[in-house]
C-alpha cells in the first residue's frame, strides 16, 4: 500500500529549479530537471544536512556540509551503493502532482 501527497501548484518547481515541501512529518527536495521531477529526503544521510539547497548538476545534487553527491534518480551515493537518501516516485494526473510514499514511510 501507499500514500499519495497532493502537491499545490507553487510546490511544484519550474524547470531546472526545486521546492522544500514539509509534509507528514518529512522535509522533501522536489526538483525539475529538464521537466522530469524528482523527489528526495531534505536529509543527508551523512550527517543530516539539508540537500534542497545543494549544487545542482543535471540530476546530481551535492551536500552542502561535505560535498557528498546523490543521483536524484536512484537516490544513491554516486558510483557507490553504500549511501543512500530515500526517493519516492512522483505521478501525475492531469495538472495534479503526486509523490508516492509508502505506508512505512508516511508514518501509518
Amino acid at each position: 500500500m501507499s500514500r499519495r501527497i497532493a502537491l499545490a501548484a507553487n510546490q511544484v518547481p519550474e524547470r531546472n529549479e526545486r521546492v522544500l515541501v514539509e509534509s507528514h512529518g518529512k522535509s522533501l527536495a522536489v526538483f525539475n530537471v529538464a521537466d522530469t521531477l524528482y523527489v528526495i529526503d531534505d536529509r543527508c544521510p551523512h550527517q543530516g544536512a539539508s540537500l534542497c539547497g545543494g549544487r545542482l548538476e543535471g540530476r546530481v545534487i551535492q551536500c552542502c556540509a561535505h560535498g557528498l553527491r546523490f543521483d536524484l534518480a536512484s537516490g544513491y551515493l554516486l558510483n557507490s551503493t553504500a549511501l543512500k537518501v530515500n526517493s519516492y516516485p512522483v505521478e501525475c494526473q492531469g495538472q495534479q502532482v503526486y509523490i508516492v510514499l509508502s505506508d512505512e514511510e508516511s508514518g501509518r
